[in-house]
């Protein structure tokens, strides 16, 4: 009975995500308006709040809800690690949000691998970069697919196993983002947060009230019989230590702001102000972080024991056997959202990276490159189902795989956009390097490398060649103007700043 509540409440809200996205898209079919800019970044339209709904979903996944949960389970103190650099990465975003969307919209595009093809003119370089940002992306759609797996299998009290609960978080997901595109998504993300913010405030208060009688004695507790997760480098032999925490706050600071799925974010924005004001409210939202630490860390007294990716059920374990059914059927719904949002914005970047750079390459897709970008979005997703089936992990070491690999793109990106003198050799030679020893400490299984994050390392190594092969090499010859290659925040030139004054002028 239990399981058939639970499980209802969970596929009426499914169904009405669906009919929400359909819902966001209703006359945008047709036309223009209909294509793939519409589709992967919501025809470069949406509002302060939307925009701010869309990015924090993108933020606050099911790694938030439960893979937090579980490295506080597992670890402790250092899995703050995550409200470090999330909240630096919005002060960075304050800066190069702006400049990325004005870059953008001047010269039509719309995604990174746009961007990096226009800036070394070279339209098999945005290939290149597709390929390699979906290489690092799929672990992340992974890390959603097994997030809301886990939540299917979990609320429905063992009725549905695992690998079936993969299989329907993948086909609604999919099924979701090929139809609602990026309005969708954010329009979801409203109900998103609503229910997020609703069951993390209702578990802060009731999992320390109803299994310790409040936080006092649930704190006292903690410092009295698990000190050692309040300290670095956390419990056990993890390597987490100070210099860990630092360099991969820094590090994921830095990548966040080019992650593909950010920058979407980013170009949805209907003008740069919108961005600059997200990213001083963002920060706000970090405060829900902090929920699910705190309780993995009491789920080590109620469910000792979890090993592995078992401790990606710390949270949900402590509600299931003391909430009614239909309430664990609505948190689950929350924790659902928390994977389908962000795991539809990856899947839709990989689509739109894939019909706009690779496969736009070839003559016979390039006037169908939406539909392209939608056949993508379904092998994507079926490769992380896959990848979920046969390499499972847990939810932050998925995580971490990402950013390190991602972050290597940071100097053909960022670099490569505010500088003129970075040759395409150069930034080459720097991604090849980049890759390859962030690949070596990972699959040898070497990371942290000298207590440090890997990621960290080899964007030293890939910074350091890309400069010394620019400045050894020969000048590369484009004649196109500064303004054309590189980004700017339009209100640097006080063009945009004066035209709005103006504006304000007249209305007074």
């Amino acid at each position: 009975m239990n399981a058939a509540v639970a499980t209802s409440v969970f596929g009426v809200f499914m169904v009405a995500t669906v009919a929400l996205g359909l819902f966001a898209v209703r006359g945008r079919r047709g036309g223009e308006g209909g294509g793939l800019a519409e589709w992967s970044v919501g025809g470069r339209s949406l509002g302060t709040v939307f925009i701010w709904v869309l990015m924090a979903g993108e933020g606050y996944t099911s790694f938030s809800y439960l893979g937090a949960a579980g490295w506080g389970y597992n670890y402790g103190a250092p899995v703050l690690y995550v409200v470090a650099y999330m909240s630096c990465g919005y002060a960075v975003g304050y800066v190069v949000g702006p400049m990325l969307w004005a870059y953008a919209r001047k010269h039509g595009l719309v995604g990174i691998t746009d961007m990096v093809a226009h800036r070394f003119g070279r339209p098999w370089l945005g290939a290149l970069v597709a390929v390699l940002a979906t290489v690092f992306l799929l672990p992340y759609i992974q890390l959603q697919i097994t997030g809301m797996g886990v939540v299917v299998s979990t609320i429905s009290y063992g009725a549905i196993s695992l690998n079936w609960a993969y299989f329907i978080a993948f086909a609604v997901t999919t099924g979701f983002v090929v139809v609602s595109g990026l309005r969708g998504s954010a329009w979801v993300s409203v109900l998103k947060d609503v229910l997020v913010i609703a069951t993390l405030g209702f578990l802060a208060v009731y999992v320390p009230m109803h299994y310790f009688d409040g936080y006092g004695p649930f704190l006292d507790r903690l410092v009295t019989e698990k000190s050692e997760w309040l300290t670095f480098p956390g419990h056990g032999d993890s390597g987490l230590g100070q210099a860990w925490f630092i360099t991969t706050s820094f590090l994921n600071s830095l990548t966040v702001v080019i992650f593909p799925t950010t920058v979407a974010g980013y170009l949805g924005a209907k003008n740069a102000d919108v961005l600059r004001r997200n990213a001083m409210w963002l920060p706000a939202y970090n405060v829900l972080l902090f929920v699910p630490m705190l309780l993995g860390m009491a789920a080590l007294f109620v469910v000792p024991g979890l090993v592995g990716a078992e401790s990606n059920l710390a949270l949900f374990k402590l509600v299931v056997d003391s909430l009614p059914a239909w309430s664990v059927g609505i948190i689950g719904v929350a924790a659902a959202l928390s994977s389908i949002v962000p795991m539809a914005v990856f899947m839709l970047v990989i689509g739109t990276m894939w019909g706009r750079s690779v496969l736009s390459l070839v003559p016979r897709w390039e006037r169908r490159q939406k539909g392209a970008a939608q056949i993508v979005v379904v092998v994507a997703g079926s490769l992380a189902l896959l990848l979920t089936y046969t390499a499972p992990n847990t939810l932050v070491r998925l995580s971490l795989i990402s950013y390190e690999g991602m972050a290597q793109l940071l100097p053909m990106v960022l670099l490569g956009l505010m500088w003129r003198r970075l040759t395409l050799l150069g930034a080459m030679s720097g991604l090849v390097v980049g890759v390859g020893v962030v690949c070596g400490f990972v699959f040898t299984e070497n990371d942290p490398v000298w207590g440090v994050n890997a990621g960290i390392i080899a964007l030293g190594a890939n910074l350091a060649v890309a400069l010394a092969v620019t400045y050894a090499g020969p000048r590369e010859h484009d004649e196109r103007p500064d303004d054309e290659v590189l980004a700017r925040d339009e209100i640097e030139d006080g063009t945009e700043h004066e035209e709005e004054l103006s504006r304000k002028a007249d209305r007074v």
